[in-house]
Parts: structure tokens; C-alpha cells; sequence
């Protein structure tokens, strides 16, 4: 889906595409409100992994068994998502949304140069599953975190919905998977 080969598209990826464009011209043109800004860029910085190791450690010292195999499973399919997104960043070679047009507010540089799916949002997902399916009183603020982290990957420029879209399909399904064989 790079602008070079836009034109072999089929006309449910053109529709998606062009949807995705009109969003992040508006995205990109928005002066958000300070608080909303402040929370994209904290959910964005947990979304880099700290957030998630230290779930891990406070699961594996507090969680007991139960806590013991929501890491593993966690650990497995967040893993697992790593190496997919890298090989589909690979594979499709999308442009950034912040690659494309400027961001009127937004100055983070991006962990690297292809969107398509997005990697924050794969872990965030493929994270927060085997956990909530574990520890289910935790689901709620592990849905928000989860969200969050998407919707700061479109807001700040780095991703199209698409890609976050995808990526969140990707990261529940193999948190799921990962939850199903170690849980």
C-alpha cells in the first residue's frame, strides 16, 4: 500500500485507503486540547513496552500461579506479535501518516519508517488479553491502556486507523491464542 502502488488496489483497499487519508488531513489539522495531547503522548511512551514489563513484574511478584501464566502468555503473544509486525512492515511498506503530511502539533519521530500494522498496538492488545482473561477485575483499565495506545498511534501522526485497526485484530487474537494454550 506504498504511494507507488496505489493504482493495482482492489476497490476495498482504495475505499480504505482514502478513508484513512481523509482522517489523518483532519488528525493532522487539529489543535487538540493540552490534556488530550498530554495523555496521547503518555499513553504512546507506555505503549513502548515499560508499561507492560511492569505489569509482568508486579503479576509474577503478586499474581501467584495465576499471574505467573498471564505473563507467560502475554510474554508469548507479544513475542510472537513482534515478529509479525516487523515481517508485514516489511512485506507492505505503507508511509507514515507523519511521513505524508506535516502534524500541526505532534513532534514525536517514529520508531521506523513503514505504518501498516501498528506494533504499539499489537503488543498493547496481544498484552492486556491473556491478562484480562486471568484477572478479569482488571479488565476495564487494561481496555483503556490498550485503547489509549491506539488512539495516541492515529492522533500523533504515526499511524493511519487502519493500522491500528489491524493491529488491535492481530494483538486480541493472539492474545487470545496465547492465553488459550498457556492459561
Amino acid at each position: 500500500m506504498t504511494e507507488r502502488n496505489l493504482e493495482p488496489m482492489s476497490p476495498m483497499l482504495r475505499y480504505i485507503e482514502a478513508r484513512d487519508r481523509r482522517l489523518m488531513r483532519r488528525v493532522h489539522r487539529w489543535s487538540a486540547p493540552r490534556w488530550i495531547r498530554l495523555w496521547m503522548i503518555c499513553a504512546t511512551r507506555g505503549g513502548d513496552g515499560w508499561i507492560w514489563y511492569a505489569l509482568g513484574a508486579v503479576l509474577l511478584l503478586f499474581g501467584g500461579e495465576a499471574g505467573a501464566r498471564a505473563t507467560g502468555a502475554a510474554s508469548l503473544a507479544a513475542s510472537t506479535g513482534i515478529v509479525l509486525f516487523l515481517a508485514l512492515k516489511r512485506v507492505t511498506g505503507r508511509r507514515r501518516p507523519c511521513h505524508i503530511e506535516p502534524h500541526c502539533w505532534s513532534t514525536l519521530l517514529p520508531p521506523d519508517r513503514f505504518s501498516f500494522p501498528s506494533g504499539h498496538t499489537i503488543t498493547a492488545f496481544a498484552c492486556a488479553i491473556p491478562v484480562m482473561r486471568l484477572f478479569p477485575d482488571m479488565a476495564t483499565g487494561l481496555l483503556f491502556v490498550a485503547m489509549s495506545i491506539a488512539a495516541s498511534r492515529v492522533l500523533l501522526g504515526m499511524h493511519f486507523l487502519s493500522d491500528v485497526v489491524a493491529g488491535a485484530i492481530l494483538g486480541a487474537s493472539l492474545g487470545y491464542s496465547a492465553a488459550a494454550l498457556l492459561g
